[in-house]
């Protein structure tokens, strides 16, 4: 009830745009997408189901892009496990330092990426900024995983270097511009997520600045991709009104039950656009397959949970619950495969694809 009202208080503070240019109520001059534009996207595409994808090879978002370790064999295989199951889109996350330090290799990786997904009629959801997890990083080699430590090795993107560079500002400027304006036309791409999760890590309004600043980029460049930067946090009035504000198409993330998850459904609803849950799916805390994938099919809502392959990301671990010594949950929290390619439950599998047969 609590996540209701807040929902319904912030539907009466604003309306949507009704036109594609329009200055929002921070006084930006914005460049969203129509309703009948994103009503149209969304026949084009049909249901949306995937996971969020990182090779189990892979620590982080550096240990994924590096030309050192980017693994294309890992990539094309365990990608060829989610064609099988039925998925067609994957979220994928990018960092601004594997751009940094090679941005034309960068670029060719992402394409090389985008070569292997599009074998597979698998589209991407490209994800800029992340306010999860590791606040610093570095270029080179990336820690090992600690054992039974969910995510020990993922970072932030800028993350704290954005207050301790004055002229980091610039160069994300310049990393979102050309990521965008080289893919702007990409027919592989599904959709530009530009900030994942802002305001997380105890970050706040500090976050602020920049979601506005990557929405106005994105603009300015105006890809033919949709934008979108998805709620999470109820207590994030100002971050949260203009992400929907903002967002060609409405994203959201929850791992709550049932019955709180369809609150949130039908609160985002009043906005007239489609919907798409892009993090879900925690099985210690009753998001699962069985019980919200279903719900999510029926309200055409796009479908995309947390891990496709247990590996070095170690999400098959709780957040709050690190098992020392590493050995394996008797409930997994996320993913689906063991990393050679066997289900960690056959039932959840089989359930899945009775989703997504039909919408082959």
């Amino acid at each position: 009830m609590k996540n209701k009202i807040y929902f319904l208080l912030i539907v009466s503070l604003f309306a949507f745009p009704r036109c594609r240019y329009s200055e929002n109520s921070n006084g930006l001059k914005s460049n969203i997408w129509t309703k009948e534009q994103s009503r149209i996207w969304q026949e084009k595409n049909g249901w949306l189901r995937g996971c969020n994808f990182i090779p189990s090879t892979a620590i982080n978002q550096l240990e994924m892009w590096q030309v050192e370790t980017f693994d294309t064999v890992t990539i094309n295989r365990e990608l060829s496990w989610a064609k099988d199951i039925g998925m067609n889109c994957m979220r994928v996350y990018l960092h601004h330092v594997a751009w940094e330090i090679d941005q034309y290799g960068f670029k060719n990786r992402i394409s090389r990426y985008l070569e292997i997904a599009n074998r597979y009629n698998i589209k991407t959801v490209f994800v800029f900024f992340d306010d999860c997890w590791n606040p610093t990083y570095k270029a080179g080699k990336q820690p090992d995983p600690k054992p039974g430590i969910h995510n020990s090795g993922w970072i932030r993107d800028p993350g704290d270097l954005l207050f301790q560079d004055s002229t980091l500002t610039k160069i994300l400027e310049i990393y979102v511009k050309d990521i965008l304006t080289s893919f702007k036309d990409d027919k592989r791409i599904l959709m530009w997520d530009l900030y994942n999760e802002p305001g997380m890590s105890g970050c706040g309004n500090k976050s602020y600045q920049l979601l506005q600043n990557v929405f106005k980029w994105a603009w300015e460049v105006r890809p033919s991709q949709p934008l979108t930067a998805g709620v999470w946090n109820n207590t994030l009035p100002t971050l949260n009104k203009f992400q929907i504000e903002s967002s060609d198409v409405i994203t959201y993330h929850t791992y709550k039950d049932p019955v709180e998850h369809k609150v949130t459904i039908d609160t985002l609803k009043l906005y007239g656009r489609p919907m798409i849950c892009t993090e879900y799916m925690a099985r210690e805390k009753n998001s699962l397959f069985s019980n919200i994938m279903p719900m999510l099919k029926k309200e055409n809502i796009g479908a995309i949970n947390w891990g496709l392959v247990s590996g070095k990301t170690n999400t098959i671990y709780a957040w709050e619950k690190a098992i020392p010594g590493g050995s394996e949950p008797e409930l997994w929290f996320h993913d689906i495969f063991r990393s050679d390619g066997t289900p960690y439950d056959k039932e959840e599998i089989e359930l899945i694809r009775s989703l997504t047969v039909s919408n082959n």
